[in-house]
Order: structure tokens, then sequence, then C-alpha cells
């Protein structure tokens, strides 16, 4: 999957997404031993809302990130964007929520309107990363906080062989009995494996402007939350 390009890449990454929508949210709980909750939790308190803060959470999927930033701070007025309507119907199903249908390439959003963007594996998926990240910069307050939770590729180490079975078994065994759609859960090894390391990320938002930038690895070095402020 990842030899896809530009458009048909998107359209086959949207087309995925809206197969698993219903049973998206089981899925990250199964494959991460639940624990992407606590990862969601440390993306809120890094993104460092303030009283009655905007919070832009990008790629929302069903919203578990704009969720869990009104569970922490109930007056944050937050906007759950996402292209794939499944996704989002899904989401609305759990909480009301005020989501809007969008292209991280081509966010609708004025400048500055937001003082902080989230995203819970979305920068795998997307086509044109520098693009993704200008956006939430152009978004951003002046001091807004940009924190993304994604895979990155692992470094070789001990666990190596173990990750490669979980990765390359595990997931797609559950992600067949869960969801009945194995080749879903095949991207997503492929893609981490193919993804940009953690350093790399970090260099490509320090490009666009983005500072006190930082990050953190997870999962034996297969996720990482990155953090920077505009």
């Amino acid at each position: 999957m990842t030899q896809l390009t530009g458009q048909e890449r998107a359209t086959y990454v949207q087309n995925m997404f809206t197969r698993i929508a219903r049973r998206y949210d089981l899925m990250n709980r199964l494959m991460t031993g639940f624990q992407d909750v606590r990862w969601r939790r440390l993306v809120i308190q890094l993104a460092g809302l303030k009283p009655n803060a905007s919070m832009l959470d990008l790629g929302a999927g069903t919203g578990d990130l704009a969720r869990e930033a009104l569970r922490q701070f109930p007056a944050t007025r937050v906007a759950a964007a996402d292209f794939t309507l499944e996704m989002m119907r899904a989401g609305q199903r759990l909480a009301r929520l005020d989501f809007s249908a969008a292209d991280a390439l081509h966010l609708p959003f004025a400048n500055a309107s937001f003082d902080a963007s989230v995203s819970g594996f979305l920068m795998r998926n997307v086509i044109d990363l520098h693009k993704v990240l200008e956006e939430q910069y152009r978004v951003l307050k002046r001091g807004g906080r940009i924190v993304i939770l994604d895979t990155t590729r692992p470094k070789k180490n001990i666990l190596s062989p173990f990750i490669w079975i979980h990765m390359h078994f595990i997931i797609p065994t559950l992600g067949r009995l869960i969801s009945g759609e194995s080749d879903a859960y095949n991207y997503l090894p492929d893609t981490t494996e193919n993804f940009v390391t953690a350093e790399k990320m970090s260099a490509l938002m320090a490009a666009v402007g983005f500072k006190k930038v930082g990050f953190e690895r997870l999962m034996f070095g297969t996720i990482a939350i990155h953090w920077a402020e505009k």
C-alpha cells in the first residue's frame, strides 16, 4: 500500500477508514493493550490547554482526542476535523461533537484560529507531511502548541522479532476477526515500517517553523508523541 502516491493513496486511505469505522476504536484498544487511552490523555496534557481554549483535533476519526480534551477541560472549544464521513458518523454516536469535513492539506479554518492542534495516527496516512504541518502552523495562534501521536519506524533491537510478529501476524489476525478487514490491518505495519523516524518528524516540524520541538517514544519504539510550539 505504501507504493501508492498522491490522490490514489488518499482515495485508498479514505475508503479503508470508511470500511473499518464501526470497529476502529475497539481495534485501537486491542492492538495497543488499551495503552492508546493513556497516550491520548498525555496528548491533551501536552497541548497545554487553558480555560476556554480552542483546539483542533485533526484527522479526528471518531473524536477520541476531542472527547478526552472535553473530559479534562470541559470549557474547551473543540473542532474535530476528518475527511472520512463514516468515521465522523461513528463518532457522533458516541458524543455530540463539532465535526468538520476537512482535508488536512487544505484546512477550512482562518489563520490563527486555534490555541492547540492535536492529531492521533493521522500523519502516516497523509500524502504530504510538510503541507499538513504548514497548515497546522497557519491555523495556530502565536504560542499555540501542536501535539502529534503516531507510529514511528522502530529501531532494530533485541525485541525486533517480537515486534515484527505483533505487527505482521497478531494485528492482521485481530483485524480479520474483529472488523473483517485484514487488508486494512496489513496497512498498519506496512506504513509504520515505511514512515519517517521520530527524528525526521522533528526535523520536519522545525523546518516549518515550530520551536521547542520534542518527542518521546512509546511501546517499544513503535509509537511516538511529538510536541512543539508556534
